[in-house]
Formats: structure tokens, C-alpha cells, sequence
């Protein structure tokens, strides 16, 4: 009944699919939870980086989602062994779902760490071409698929207060899916990231969302607030 994930490296077709219902429920998720997101982001005087973790684990939770009794690790926000369910197949997965807070000014890009991408970063750094091999595996433990979504609260600081303007929800593709998006320094889908290596700081790089959707539209979802409705990005 259950598919191998090994058997994914040679059916990117059937992975994207995988990617692309996770979304969806990603972003289900958020968006049904999107009027309390709002309400707290205003009225919550945490940091925001610890106010988008809450909310996306809380929007999660609430949706509820098929559980398998194995520990996940690494540095992510929302962490979950599960069955995916399709119409002609179920396979087992690791659902990573990471949250991050920025100002509009930067809602184009999302930064990451090593930790949380499988893909090889490759691109150009001071006119240097550079490949750092992401953290985290394909598979794990033989037996589970990784699947890895960022949640991007974008808001405004007026008079005190964080007021939420969007969220972004972008799915990163698998490493299987390497030579798709991101195949040689020239063609990525990442920037340089925050990060100053002559201050010993560790890597981190900038995932570009219009690059993204220039490679597959639908891996980024935008969700509006209360009146606005919410379109699929195909």
C-alpha cells in the first residue's frame, strides 16, 4: 500500500505532486487561522519571530493532521511524521513547516539555514561560485519523504503595534528535485543570504520567491486578510 520514497529520485512528477498537496494544507491551514493571526500580531508584544512560530504550530494543530509515532529533528518550527494519503498512493512523509516574520520591505525573500533545506546551494557569492550542500536528508530513516514549507508573516510597525499585511507560504522543492531548480550557480533560486563570513557567521542564504514562482508558480500561495478571498497560484 505504501510507496517507497527511494523510489521518488526517479519520479519527480509524483514528488511535486506530494509538494503540491502539502501546500495545500499548509496554506488551509493559515488561511482559516488568518483572522486570529491578525488579531494576536497586533495585541502580542512577544517578538514576531516567536509569534509566527506560535501561530503556524497553533493553525497546524488545529487542522489536525494523520500522526505516526516517530521523533522528528532539526531546527524547524512545526515538525510531523505522518501517512499522505493520495488517490492512488500513500507514502510516509516528514513535514517540515518553518515560520519566519519580516517586515514588508522584505516579504520577497525568505532566510534559511543549512538545517533546513536539502537542496545544494548553489550561486555566486563575491564573484565566487560556491555549493553548500544542505542539511537536511531526502529521506529519513529510509522510509520517510521530506517535505519543507516556510510561512511568511509580513507586517507593518504603526504607532507600536504589528500590524499583519500578508502571509506567504512557499514550498521548497526536495533535493530529489536539484537539477529542476536549482542546477548550477547561473540558474537558482537563492540569493545571498544575511550572513558575513568574515564575522564567522554561519551560512545562511535568501530563498527568492519570484524566482521560485518563475520555476513553478504554484509553490508560492499568498493569503490576504479578512474581506480578501483566497486564490490557488497555479
Amino acid at each position: 500500500m505504501l510507496i517507497n520514497p527511494n523510489t521518488l529520485r526517479d519520479d519527480l512528477e509524483r514528488l511535486e505532486a506530494i509538494e503540491k498537496a502539502s501546500l495545500r494544507l499548509v496554506v488551509q491551514a493559515v488561511y482559516d487561522f488568518r483572522a486570529t493571526a491578525e488579531e494576536i500580531f497586533k495585541f502580542e508584544s512577544d517578538l514576531v519571530a516567536d509569534i509566527g512560530e506560535d501561530l503556524t504550530r497553533e493553525a497546524l494543530d488545529k487542522l489536525g493532521v494523520s500522526k505516526i509515532d516517530q521523533r522528528l529533528f532539526g531546527k524547524i518550527d512545526y515538525k510531523k511524521a505522518r501517512y499522505l494519503f493520495q488517490p492512488d498512493f500513500a507514502i510516509k512523509q516528514a513535514l517540515f513547516v518553518d515560520s519566519k516574520a519580516e517586515k514588508v520591505s522584505g516579504r520577497g525573500t525568505a532566510t534559511l539555514q543549512t538545517s533546513q533545506l536539502s537542496l545544494t546551494v548553489k550561486q555566486f557569492r563575491a564573484n565566487e561560485q560556491i555549493e553548500v550542500q544542505g542539511k537536511l536528508p531526502c529521506i529519513i530513516d529510509n522510509s520517510f519523504i521530506t517535505t519543507t514549507i516556510f510561512v511568511k508573516y509580513n507586517y507593518d510597525e504603526v504607532d507600536g503595534k504589528n500590524i499583519l499585511h500578508d502571509i506567504t507560504i512557499a514550498a521548497l522543492p526536495n533535493g530529489f528535485l536539484q537539477d529542476i531548480y536549482n542546477p548550477t550557480a547561473h540558474e537558482t533560486i537563492f540569493i545571498a543570504g544575511r550572513n558575513a563570513p568574515s564575522r564567522g557567521e554561519e551560512f545562511r542564504v535568501r530563498l527568492s520567491f519570484n524566482r521560485l514562482k518563475e520555476k513553478a508558480n504554484w509553490r508560492v500561495q499568498n493569503i490576504k486578510l479578512h474581506p480578501n478571498e483566497f486564490k490557488w497560484n497555479e
